[in-house]
């Protein structure tokens, strides 16, 4: 349930209609999520700013490797610092290597944010991979409007402002791009098995595209920071999911259970 607690949790694809095992999907979420767009084309010439000011294509990014591309913005100190902590985590024990076999392309959703802003997230972030391996494939990008909207529309990441809140409304994944710049694979949540990634950026860089991915979703949007609690419907949300687990749990025993007692019948 850890994920659950950290965000809120919307389970397979989410809920039209309020039901006991599946809760009605919050309307201020009414159009946030992420569309699989398998062998979608990203924009190879939409402009970017890279961590040095330096202005760049995306297609300069691309062309010889596989890449993961994160949709997030860096002034986030909720969802988006899971999504790359996570990101590092399911990358670190992998032999293959950013800067070598692959790149980790992150761009902000945020047209405020400005370069030094992400030059502190991409050294941040590459130190945690490896203290010692440097910067190399790893890339935070932040841009205008427009050339962000292409690219999330691009890969089907549907997000939102909330001037009340003022956060982004948006859902936890990343996607892997082959190296001509198609959407190869989808990973839902926060936490990234490293066997999956290994596989994605395999199956990625030989242009092999992948298999539409079960969705479980975070999103980023119903912790309140000046109340320090969560709303009534992520609440809702959790009450749902923890029930979920209970009952997993409850038949997973009995099962056991169940198989003790034959085990321990006296044998005629």
């Amino acid at each position: 349930m850890r994920l659950a607690v950290l965000m809120g949790v919307l389970l397979a694809n989410g809920a039209a209609a309020d039901t006991p095992d599946k809760p009605s999907m919050p309307k201020e979420l009414a159009g946030i999520g992420i569309d699989q767009r398998l062998n979608a084309q990203v924009p190879l010439d939409a402009r970017f700013t890279d961590e040095s000011g330096r202005s760049v294509r995306l297609g300069d990014l691309l062309g010889r490797r596989p890449a993961i591309l994160a949709p997030v913005y860096y002034r986030c100190t909720m969802l988006c610092n899971y999504i790359l902590n996570g990101l590092v985590s399911g990358l670190r024990p992998l032999s293959l290597r950013p800067g070598r076999d692959f790149d980790v392309i992150a761009i902000s959703i945020d047209p405020s944010e400005d370069f030094q802003l992400a030059a502190g997230k991409r050294d941040h972030y590459a130190r945690s991979y490896s203290r010692s391996g440097g910067v190399a494939g790893w890339h935070f990008l932040t841009g205008k409007e427009s050339d962000i909207r292409a690219v999330t529309d691009a890969i089907g990441f549907h997000y939102r402002y909330d001037p009340v809140s003022k956060l982004f409304l948006h859902a936890s994944g990343v996607m892997v791009l082959t190296p001509q710049g198609r959407v190869a694979r989808y990973f839902y949540g926060v936490e990234y098995t490293p066997k999956d990634l290994k596989l994605g950026l395999i199956e990625a860089s030989a242009n092999r595209i992948g298999s539409p991915a079960d969705q479980i979703l975070l999103f980023c949007y119903h912790y309140d920071p000046r109340t320090g609690k969560y709303s009534a419907a992520v609440l809702n949300l959790l009450r749902a999911a923890a029930g979920i687990v209970l009952v997993a749990l409850a038949g997973s025993l009995i099962a056991l259970w169940r198989r003790d007692l034959r085990s321990e019948a006296p044998h005629s």
